[in-house]
C-alpha cells in the first residue's frame, strides 16, 4: 500500500477539522452545559448527541470483534460509502474500480463526485477476477469495490480473488459486507489487521432490522477512521439512532432468531420459486435474497404490482437480463409471492 498520505486528497489531509463543544470538553465531567447554544428545557433532546458515539461503538466493538477506534459509524453505509469519495479520490483526476453488477451506489456516488467509475464484468457465475479488477486499473486508481454477498447477485465473491485483489493493489480496496451475517463464509473484516489498505462496510438495515434508523458501519485502521472522523458533519448520528442502536445491541437473541427464521426460509422458498413454470434458473445466494431468471421479468413484475406484490426487476442491469431480485420475507409473504406465481399466465 502507498503512505496513507499519499492517497489521501491534499486538501483532505491538510483540513482542520470542526470542533464542536463537545469535543472540547471529551475527558471532563460536567453537569452544566451553557457552551453549545441549546435550549435547557426538554431534556434529553435538547442536547448534541455524542459526536463520536463512543458508547456505542464499545457495543458495536463486542459483538464485531474491532477496537472502537477502528469503528465509524454513519448516516447509512451511504454516508462512508460517499466519505470514501471525498477523501480520497480526486475530482476529475482519479478513478475508482468495481465489480459488475453490483450496488448501486458506488456509481451514484462516483457521478456526485465527478470521479471516473470503471465497472469491470463478473462471469457467467457472478464471480469476480483479481487479474481483470487489477488490469482495469491505473496510477490514479484509488478505490476498487467488492460487495460480497454480492447485490444484486448475492453469492459471496471468492475470497482467494479478493485477497489477491488486497495484496496487489497500492490504493484502498472497499469490502461491503452488509450481507454477511446471512452467510457462513469468514468475513474480511475479521482480517482487517492484516490489511492497511482495507475497509469493510456492514450495516444495521438487514440482518439487525433497523433499515429505518440509517446506521451504516466502516471498519479500517485507525488512521482511516480519525480521517473519515475528520470530514464528517460534527453531529451525523442523531440520539434517537444511537439510542434504538444500543437497544438492538442488547437484545442480540431477537436479531439470530430473525436470522434463524430467514435462513430456515430461504432454501424451501428457492426450491418453490424454481419449480415455477416461468423460472429458468435460481442463483446461488449467501445473502437474504435471491436473483432469479425468468421468461419475461418485466412482465411478472407488472403482474406483481398489481397484486400489491413487490419484488426487484434487475432486468436492465448487465447480465441480469430477465432477472428479478426477490428478499426472503416470512412464512405468509413467501407464500403470498409463490401463491400469485403460481397462477400468472403467460
Amino acid at each position: 500500500m502507498k503512505q496513507l498520505q499519499d492517497l489521501v486528497r491534499p486538501n483532505i489531509w491538510a483540513l482542520a477539522p470542526y470542533s464542536s463543544a463537545r469535543n472540547e470538553y471529551a475527558g471532563h465531567t460536567a453537569h452544566v452545559f451553557l457552551d453549545a447554544n441549546e435550549n435547557p428545557y426538554n431534556k434529553p433532546y435538547n442536547r448534541y448527541p455524542d459526536p463520536l458515539q463512543e458508547e456505542l461503538k464499545k457495543k458495536i466493538s463486542k459483538v464485531k470483534g474491532v477496537a472502537p477506534e477502528k469503528i465509524f459509524l454513519g448516516n447509512g453505509s451511504d454516508e462512508a460509502i460517499d466519505l470514501c469519495y471525498r477523501v480520497f479520490c480526486e475530482p476529475k483526476k482519479d478513478n475508482v474500480v468495481a465489480i459488475e453488477p453490483t450496488y448501486g451506489m458506488y456509481k451514484v456516488c462516483a457521478d456526485i463526485n465527478d470521479v471516473e467509475y470503471r465497472p469491470v464484468l463478473l462471469d457467467e457465475n457472478y464471480q469476480m477476477s483479481a487479474k481483470e479488477l487489477l488490469a482495469a486499473c491505473d496510477e490514479n486508481t484509488k478505490l476498487i469495490w467488492i460487495c460480497s454477498p454480492n447485490n444484486p447477485s448475492g453469492n459471496n465473491m471468492n475470497p482467494d480473488e479478493v485477497t489477491k485483489v488486497l495484496n496487489g493493489f497500492d490504493g484502498i480496496v472497499v469490502v461491503d459486507e452488509a450481507y454477511s451475517d446471512f452467510s457462513k463464509a469468514r468475513t474480511f473484516r475479521q482480517n482487517l489487521d492484516d490489511y492497511p489498505n482495507l475497509i469493510v462496510l456492514n450495516t444495521f438495515s438487514k440482518a439487525w432490522g433497523c433499515a429505518a434508523i440509517r446506521l451504516g458501519m466502516a471498519f479500517a485502521q485507525k488512521e482511516i477512521i480519525d480521517i473519515f472522523n475528520k470530514v464528517k458533519y460534527p453531529y451525523n448520528i442523531n440520539a434517537l439512532t444511537q439510542k434504538k442502536a444500543s437497544e438492538i445491541l442488547d437484545d442480540i437473541q431477537d436479531v439470530r432468531e430473525w436470522l434463524r427464521l430467514l435462513l430456515q426460509e430461504r432454501g424451501p422458498m428457492m426450491k418453490a420459486f424454481g419449480e415455477l413454470p416461468i423460472c429458468k434458473e435460481i442463483y446461488p445466494t449467501d445473502a437474504n435474497f435471491f436473483l432469479a431468471r425468468m421468461t419475461d421479468a418485466q412482465a411478472i413484475y407488472d403482474y406483481l404490482v398489481k397484486k400489491g406484490i413487490i419484488v426487484r426487476n434487475r432486468t436492465r442491469i448487465q447480465l441480469c437480463k430477465n432477472c428479478l431480485r426477490v428478499t426472503i420475507g416470512t412464512k405468509s409473504e413467501n407464500a403470498e409471492l409463490i401463491g400469485a406465481l403460481r397462477q400468472y399466465k403467460q
